[in-house]
């Protein structure tokens, strides 16, 4: 009952029930169940069903600000546009982008935020000028405009540069018996845990330990804790979920401390940390560029250490910055309320994303000879250190024994012509070799600043390139 005959025609449907709608479904072989009004013979859910769709809009990226208009740009009047939110990156039409804009979550978060005492607008953003940074889409089609011979100098000046001034990285896997709670996952199971990611937290802790940035309790420390050198607080740069502050926090006792991260997470350290009722936690929702510590109330009078687990890009340098800046020595040096940097570790990271802009010790690039677009080349050609195969304990370590060769390229691809067929043609394990001595560059010129500064300062390489090939860590210590 109900199939097809045997020549495969499909036998007319029945006529509908008494007041049933006349749509017949094939696959069901029945009609529609609803019942049909006195005029249509169908329901108006399936009539609009089956009219043609509206023909879509065409879109047109939005002008820079919410508050402009097309005629503020010299553009002629054109008709209802879906246009893009810049804060929610969703579309509407455009003449109701000023109302979304008037009830719009994040301005309000971007409103509430500007007033706070701590945001300071591009106070840590290195003295550049203002305006977005070089893209690597850019960076790269840069390095593809040059001509082979410019190509060519460019490689032979990162191996001499490297040769005359990059400060040899050390390497320096630390764990200590602090941090034997987590090392063998004795720790909430509600908390997210990744052996790997545990390594390099627990090497970073052990790094600062035998910096002196940490110490061991001696026995009048209660409930035998171990805690910081001095330090009354931790600020964490780039926190992320929080959890580099969650071992400091359960392997030395540190009991306030602040988290600095732009993004929202889910699965954050947050809720364990705020369970420990001894630990003061805040939460800072700001971009590093814009942080002025000194606005911070439950900061001033502290000593702190600032640490960061993978500062990606110019974080790094707005880090430094923003701990070190010197409009804070000029304007508040005196201050009986500022608050005193003890030491930080900083782990490097992502440095194709650097800027010149942004980069804090200009002056040592400049006294190389490196222009800001060689520096924007080496930091596309740095990406080159973390593309290939890093299982080998050893990956990173051909660096000295390639920094003065200047190879005969290889076999060139015969489909590849100019600076793509140069670098098809140099083997994996140099263009690598090549991308670390970038790293190196762009960590020494950070690593000498901090000196500058007046610190003691190391860069040691804290796990091995086969937990994570981005394995820099600058660590420093405040001397008075």
């Amino acid at each position: 009952m109900g199939r097809s005959p045997a020549n495969g025609e499909r036998s007319p449907p029945p006529p509908p029930p008494p007041g049933r709608c006349h749509f017949w479904l094939p696959n069901k072989r029945r009609h529609c169940a609803n019942s049909s009004l006195p005029v249509l013979r169908q329901p108006p859910p399936l009539v609009r069903l089956r009219r043609r769709p509206p023909r879509p809009l065409p879109r047109r990226p939005l002008p820079v600000s919410p508050s402009t208009t097309a005629a503020q740009f010299g553009l002629a009047p054109m008709p209802p546009l879906r246009s893009t939110d810049p804060l929610t990156r969703s579309t509407v039409l455009e003449e109701n982008l000023e109302a979304h804009v008037g009830k719009c979550p994040l301005k309000k978060q971007a409103t509430a935020l500007a007033a706070q005492p701590y945001y300071s607008k591009g106070v840590n953003s290195g003295g550049g000028e203002a305006g977005r940074g070089v893209t690597s889409a850019e960076k790269r089609a840069a390095v593809y405009w040059l001509t082979e011979e410019e190509f060519r100098g460019l490689l032979g000046k990162i191996r001499s540069v490297h040769a005359a001034a990059a400060v040899a990285m050390r390497e320096s896997y630390l764990i200590t018996d602090a941090c034997d709670k987590w090392m063998k996952g004795q720790v909430d199971r509600k908390v997210p845990y990744q052996e790997k990611h545990v390594a390099q937290q627990a090497s970073i802790v052990g790094n600062m330990e035998a910096f002196g940035l940490l110490r061991r309790a001696g026995s009048d420390a209660a409930e035998g804790e171990n805690a910081a050198v001095s330090a009354q607080a931790v600020v964490e740069f780039g926190a992320g979920r929080g959890y580099l502050t969650q071992v400091l926090v359960d392997c030395y006792g540190i009991k306030k401390v602040f988290l600095v991260e732009r993004r929202s997470y889910k699965l954050k350290a947050d809720r364990s940390l705020r369970q420990n009722e001894a630990v003061t936690l805040e939460r800072l929702r700001i971009d590093i560029e814009d942080l002025n510590l000194h606005g911070i109330e439950a900061l001033r009078g502290l000593q702190y250490l600032a640490i960061g687990k993978h500062l990606c890009g110019p974080a790094t340098d707005m880090t430094m910055m923003c701990c070190l800046h010197e409009q804070y020595d000029l304007t508040e040096e005196k201050h009986n309320a500022k608050h005193h940097l003890q030491g930080l570790a900083l782990a490097t990271c992502c440095h194709h994303l650097c800027q010149w802009k942004h980069y804090a010790n200009k002056s040592f690039l400049s006294g190389l000879g490196i222009t800001e677009e060689e520096f924007h080349a080496m930091t596309w050609l740095s990406s080159w250190a973390v593309d290939g195969d890093h299982n080998s304990q050893d990956s990173s370590v051909e660096v000295e024994d390639t920094s003065l060769e200047v190879r005969e390229p290889g076999k060139a691809d015969p489909e590849a012509v100019g600076i793509e067929r140069i670098i098809r043609s140099i083997p994996a394990g140099e263009r690598a070799s090549l991308g670390f001595m970038c790293k190196d560059i762009i960590d020494t010129g950070r690593l000498l600043w901090l000196r500058q500064k007046g610190l003691v300062a190391d860069l040691v390489s804290y796990v091995p390139s086969n937990i994570s090939p981005e394995n820099r860590l600058l660590i420093a210590k405040c001397t008075s």
